[in-house]
Order: C-alpha cells, then sequence, then structure tokens
C-alpha cells in the first residue's frame, strides 16, 4: 500500500479543521447550523467513547461485528480525530487495533458463517484504507498486510461466476452468486478508497461495478436494489454516491437521483429499518452534487437529526433490521452523515 498520499492528505485535512474550514460556511442558509451542528457531534462522540468494550469493539446487539466498529472509528475521524492523539487518540487506536484483528484466515475482517459476512468486511476494509496513512509504523505496517489481503477478497468476491444481470456487483458472502446494490455499495466505496490510496485496482472492476449499478436504474432517477425491483430511497442514495465518486459526476442520471432524492426526504426512524443507512448514503451523494441539492437535504437532515438527538449524546436506534445493531450504529451513522461538509475523511473530498 502506498501511504504518502494520505500522509500529505491527512496534513492537509488537519491544516484545513485547524482553521474551522468548512463546505457550509460557503452556504448562508446552512451557516446558522455550523454551532449547534459541532456541540451535537461531540456530545455524540463522548457517548461513543463511553460505550467502546475492552476489546476496542462498540456495544452492539450484534456482537463481534467488526463493521460496526469500524463505523465508529470512522465517526471519529469524520470530525477531524485522530489516531494516538488528541482526546480520543487510543479510543480510535483500540478500535483499529480490534478490526485488525477480526482478520480470518481466508483474508476476511468478519466470519464467513456470519449472515451478511461481506457488510461486515466491506466497511471494515473501508475504514482501514481511510485511516492508512494516519497511525504510527508498527500499525501502519500491519495495517498494510490486512488491508492488502482484504481488497483481494472484494475483487475475487466480484470475479465468482454469476448470471449477466449480477455480474459487476457484491452480495451477502464472498462466495455469493448473485448481487444487490446494497453491498456493492459499499464493496465499491471499500475498492474507490483503496484505489485512491495506491492499490492495484483494475480499472476493468470499477466499471464492472458501475455497470451492476447502471442495470439497477428504474426511470425517474430511482434504483432498485436489484435488476428489475422497485426503486427506494436508499438504493438511490447507493447508487448516487457510488457513480458521483466514479466520475459520473452530475449527469443525467445522477442529477435524476438527486432530483428523486429531493421529492423523498425521510421523515422517521421506523418504517423500512433503513433510516440511518438511508442518512448515510443519501447524504453523502447529495453532497457530491452539490448547490441546491445538498442544501435542500442538509437543511433538512440538521433539523431532523438535531430535534432526536437523546440527552446522553447518542441517537435513538432505528426500526427493523436496524433495531439490533443498536445505538452506537445509530450513533456512528447519524455523526457520518451529518459531518460530510467537514470533509475530513478522504472519501468525502468533492
Amino acid at each position: 500500500m502506498c501511504t504518502r498520499r494520505l500522509l500529505l492528505t491527512a496534513a492537509l485535512l488537519g491544516a484545513l479543521a485547524a482553521v474551522g474550514v468548512r463546505a457550509d460556511e460557503a452556504d448562508e442558509q446552512l451557516q446558522k447550523y455550523n454551532q449547534p451542528l459541532d456541540e451535537a457531534i461531540d456530545r455524540a462522540l463522548e457517548y461513543l467513547a463511553g460505550h467502546q468494550l475492552r476489546d476496542g469493539s462498540f456495544k452492539t446487539g450484534m456482537r463481534g461485528n467488526s463493521g460496526i466498529s469500524a463505523l465508529c472509528v470512522m465517526a471519529f475521524l469524520s470530525k477531524g480525530h485522530t489516531p494516538g492523539k488528541g482526546p480520543y487518540g487510543e479510543v480510535i487506536n483500540k478500535g483499529i487495533d480490534y478490526v485488525l484483528n477480526s482478520q480470518q484466515r481466508n483474508g476476511m475482517l468478519a466470519p464467513s458463517r456470519a449472515n451478511g459476512a461481506m457488510y461486515g468486511h466491506c466497511m471494515a476494509t473501508l475504514m482501514l484504507s481511510e485511516v492508512s496513512g494516519m497511525v504510527d509504523p508498527p500499525r501502519q505496517e500491519r495495517l498494510d498486510r490486512v488491508l492488502g489481503q482484504a481488497v483481494r477478497v472484494i475483487l475475487s468476491a466480484q470475479r465468482m461466476p454469476k448470471p449477466s444481470s449480477f455480474r459487476g456487483g457484491w452480495r451477502y458472502q464472498h462466495t455469493s452468486r448473485d448481487s444487490d446494490i446494497s453491498l456493492t455499495g459499499w464493496a465499491l466505496m471499500s475498492l474507490r478508497s483503496a484505489r485512491g490510496n495506491g492499490a492495484d485496482i483494475p480499472k476493468s472492476s470499477i466499471d464492472d461495478a458501475v455497470g451492476f449499478i447502471m442495470r439497477c436504474y428504474r426511470g425517474g432517477g430511482g434504483f432498485a436494489y436489484q435488476p428489475n425491483g422497485a426503486p427506494g430511497v436508499a438504493r438511490t442514495g447507493v447508487a448516487l454516491l457510488c457513480l458521483e465518486l466514479c466520475g459520473h459526476h452530475r449527469t443525467q442520471v445522477t442529477l435524476a437521483a438527486g432530483d428523486y432524492l429531493r421529492r423523498h426526504l425521510p421523515r422517521s426512524f421506523g418504517g423500512s429499518g433503513y433510516f440511518y443507512y438511508t442518512l448515510y448514503y443519501c447524504a453523502q451523494g447529495m453532497f457530491q452534487l452539490g448547490q441546491e441539492y445538498w442544501r435542500d437535504w442538509a437543511e433538512h437532515m440538521y433539523k431532523m437529526m438535531l430535534k432526536f438527538q437523546k440527552k446522553d449524546g447518542s441517537w435513538p436506534p432505528g426500526g427493523g433490521s436496524e433495531a439490533t445493531a443498536g445505538a452506537c450504529y445509530s450513533t456512528a451513522m447519524g455523526v457520518l452523515a451529518m459531518t460530510v461538509s467537514y470533509r475530513q475523511l478522504p472519501i468525502y473530498q468533492r
């Protein structure tokens, strides 16, 4: 792994954080949220730090899920905190070590037999790629080995023999023979991050993934979970972000996806059980589109999330499948959605 780019990026972003530069500061409509947003995120990070377990993981109903711990680590990074430094330096280091220690013999960063193992694996891979270049030399040496194996698992999973409609995507297991847009989003973000970090990611892997995503397009701006399915908000957010990160900036399709999301703003924590997942992907996608797309989404999201934050700094667990993940998951995802404009994570750069 080449770390030079991220070392420079970390130094640059640290300088930006020191002078308080943030994308929202250029928008008069969003400036009023700067202080309450800072305070809310600080409370949320304090909550997460207080719910880290001895082994470095974070409290969740999905015990042993490396992906949730990875999301919690990225939440600290997204506010400008770095490994080994400042008030959360050791919290971050312990979280990184937990993920590093989770690697299996086959390279997976999650137990292969776990339901939806590739979710945890891809989230963990993304975090390790984003933090690469920020850790001390001994950790960096180990991280390079672990991350290299983790990326190879993702590339190998994409090459599994699949019907043409599923080709280029990913599914729950590294041996799956079908694909869905949700898992493909996490895998593609991991590869995109790793490629920007110097990893040898074939361009064909990115192109094939984009091809699968486009087969999920249903017209009118909406994207489906799988080809020929029904469109949904979370699925459209995933597609929008992935297309934007892969060079399809403000194309006819991505602008249509942005318009779709503006017509379907999320309203509650219940429903399908993908509230925080929806916020995470849609916030990043709309930020990439910028201008009125980000302004409309951000103002709606800020108002809603500031209103519903609990006194202890957490956000209430979501409904359905998100409920089991618990408050550390919902809080980490809330932070990651609302810190997009801070531009601290390399993957958040426009």
